[in-house]
């Protein structure tokens, strides 16, 4: 079976991230991964997001319009399709993605840590504090790996977005954040691709100056595509891909067929 893990970089801009992120950017230079533009749904507010490129649904269909929509998602998403496929998942990720799809409101004292194959995700570990260290985080991502060996690995940081809001997406305390990213992805994408998987960086929406996002300017809309693996054709790519194909798109990775009202969208070009 294929393998896939999918990072997303909470409020991570698109030009900060083709500027600032060295180690992707050499994997692309070294067409050993591709890079393309993102242009997220709207609103560009964090939990519609996660759920859009979870499930591959805008806002309008799967109802889950605010940050304040605190439910489980009626829509079926990439948590869902593994286990019907027979496939392990596991998450580390923002208390909001277990909302959405193990269970709605979060119990810090019950939700924490979870491990249960009834649920959709499998395996997971959730932080509820904007200023949990991605570095921290990304190991226990790892740890769940190590464990669990999961087909779909979903790792979901907050740091940047945390510098974002604090400082503004013009400051020297955001583009260090995404340098700090980039340096931790450095030490784990080399292990990731020997043991097998296809890896996908995005991320949910980006940030402006004021230090917010929800709106439509480019700042807040235009998130990176990094994809490092085998069947991908490296490069930079002009062409900007629709935040909607991203379910589908790891679907693809993974070889399961995609839920029926995702939508359809030619990756020939993107992946052989």
């Amino acid at each position: 079976m294929n393998k896939v893990i999918m990072v997303v970089i909470d409020g991570l801009q698109y030009k900060v991230a083709t500027s600032q992120m060295g180690y992707l950017n050499h994997l692309v230079e070294l067409n050993k991964a591709a890079s393309y533009k993102v242009k997220s749904e709207l609103p560009s507010m964090s939990r519609p997001l996660y759920e859009v490129l979870l499930t591959g649904t805008p806002s309008s269909v799967n109802g889950i319009t605010s940050n304040d929509t605190v439910r489980l998602s009626t829509q079926k998403s990439l948590f869902h399709l593994t286990k019907e496929f027979g496939m392990r998942n596991a998450a580390t990720a923002f208390y909001w993605v277990s909302e959405l799809y193990n269970q709605a409101p979060f119990d810090k004292f019950v939700d924490r840590h979870q491990a249960d194959e009834s649920k959709a995700i499998q395996y997971g570990s959730f932080y509820y504090d904007d200023f949990y260290p991605d570095s921290h985080l990304l190991l226990d991502a790892e740890a769940l790996r190590r464990k669990h060996d999961p087909h779909f690995l979903y790792i979901h940081t907050m740091g940047v977005d945390n510098a974002g809001h604090l400082y503004g997406s013009d400051s020297k305390q955001y583009r260090k954040s995404a340098i700090k990213m980039d340096s931790y992805l450095a030490e784990l994408i080399p292990l990731w691709s020997q043991e097998g998987y296809h890896i996908v960086i995005t991320a949910d929406h980006g940030m402006n100056t004021d230090g917010d996002h929800g709106g439509t300017g480019s700042d807040e809309r235009d998130v990176p595509l990094f994809i490092i693996g085998e069947r991908v054709k490296p490069g930079y790519h002009e062409q900007v891909i629709p935040q909607l194909a991203m379910a589908p798109f790891i679907c693809q990775l993974l070889g399961i067929s995609k839920s029926e009202v995702m939508i359809d969208y030619d990756f020939s070009g993107m992946i052989v």
